[in-house]
């Protein structure tokens, strides 16, 4: 999902906010000479789908691979990028965490809708994320434009005052996100937080990149723009590596990717306006699937129509989504959810333009959704195979081993990804 802040460029990344270069910095000498504690990275590039590092144009990627760990990664369902973010680093899945879609509502609160650009609390607070868990145990972190990490997890909104949140807690670093800042500086800000003397240096840092992803909603998976992207982020990862190197900053870099890409066309939609009377139902969400409330009264009428056989759709209510989606207790899904076969999408009517590009969102076990996962680092085993179907809410155990903290139990396998890390 395009994630694009509509908050003002805001930036509390270190106390008075990293000086930044668009060229890698050389560190002083006396930096290179300390003997430094490894840091754990957890690097998001976002909608990379788990084959784009076959194509032969990720050399940095690749590097970390063969040298690491690497294995495609089965996202949470939705396959979205919100919900995959906030599984990742909370352990529990959409269903439990509470970010449920990009977009959604609370009965709670009938006058608001969540969006990517929601940084009220009352939205984040039903999954604690490691950072959180990890500066409770007074472990020192730093987030860079990770979904969800500026947002004080745990406060409170003043309604009559928005911009103003009662309690709640952040990494001791992080920045508001701005698609304008590159990726070369995301870097650079990272390895500027890590110059620091070690008792304000994080033990733990997320980085967040999302070319890869705007490229594949606006190209498609296939087109010759999403493989540059791919080359671009790559180029940031090498830039990443060099610096850690440059200050003798030893890292067991995590890195993953929210969710995979497939086309989508004008020829491949399902117009909801042609199987149920609009008069029944209210569209909260539509795409690779459809979230549906029912006009009060029209429940017998939209059941009749959505569940009936509809090609390239299947339909269900809440209760009845099959289990292995882990998907539908949560009180912020909608009554109704359809789902489309991958690379359909349903939309509210037949569209009247060209529709070409990718999305994502569709079934977690679809070759398409599959997600990168590499893992490089003294603390890992090398020449050991990760599990081959493992879900992304194994990582939250796994970070939160490396770091030295105990993890809150979670949706996440402690056990899943245990045989990675040295004995």
């Amino acid at each position: 999902m395009l994630y694009r802040s509509l908050a003002p460029a805001l930036f509390l990344f270190g106390a008075l906010g990293a000086c930044t270069t668009t060229q890698t910095q050389r560190p002083a000498p006396s930096a290179q000479a300390e003997q430094r504690a490894p840091v754990t990275i957890l690097v998001s590039i976002d909608g990379f789908r788990a084959d784009y590092l076959k194509r032969g144009v990720t050399p940095n990627l690749a590097a970390l691979a063969s040298s690491g760990i690497e294995a495609p990664m089965r996202p949470s369902f939705p396959t979205k990028t919100f919900p995959n973010h906030w599984a990742i680093v909370t352990g529990d899945r959409p269903d439990r965490n509470g970010i449920v879609a990009n977009n959604m509502e609370d009965d709670s609160r009938p006058d608001e809708k969540f969006t990517m650009a929601s940084d009220d609390p009352f939205w984040w607070n039903d999954a604690e994320p490691i950072w959180v868990t990890a500066e409770k145990a007074a472990v020192r972190t730093a987030t860079m434009f990770w979904p969800g990490s500026n947002v004080p997890w745990g406060g409170t909104q003043d309604k009559e005052w928005p911009h103003d949140i009662h309690g709640g807690t952040r990494p001791s670093d992080w920045a508001q996100f701005n698609q304008q800042i590159g990726g070369t500086q995301r870097v650079n800000m990272v390895l500027d937080v890590l110059r620091r003397p070690a008792a304000i240096r994080p033990v733990f840092v997320t980085l967040y990149f999302d070319t890869v992803d705007t490229a594949g909603h606006i190209h498609g998976p296939d087109a010759a723009e999403t493989t540059a992207a791919l080359t671009e982020v790559d180029t940031h990862i090498g830039e990443l590596v060099a610096g850690l190197k440059a200050m003798g900053q030893t890292a067991n870099i995590v890195v993953v990717a929210d969710h995979g890409m497939a086309a989508r066309s004008a020829d491949r939609v399902v117009a909801l306006d042609k199987v149920a009377n609009p008069a029944d139902y209210r569209i909260v969400e539509s795409g690779p699937y459809a979230s549906i409330a029912a006009v009060p009264g029209h429940e017998k009428a939209l059941e009749a129509a959505l569940f009936k056989a509809t090609p390239h759709m299947q339909c269900w209510r809440k209760s009845e989504i099959p289990a292995r989606f882990h998907y539908g207790t949560h009180r912020r899904i909608p009554p109704y959810f359809c789902l489309g076969e991958t690379g359909w999408e349903i939309q509210p009517t037949t569209p009247k333009g060209k529709i070409s590009g990718g999305n994502h969102g569709w079934d977690d076990r679809a070759p398409e959704m599959q997600a990168l996962f590499i893992a490089n680092g003294p603390a890992f085993t090398t020449g050991v195979a990760a599990p081959s179907d493992f879900a992304n809410v194994d990582i939250y155990p796994l970070i939160a081993r490396l770091i030295g903290v105990t993890p809150r139990p979670s949706d996440g396998d402690p056990a899943a990804l245990s045989r990675l890390i040295r004995p």
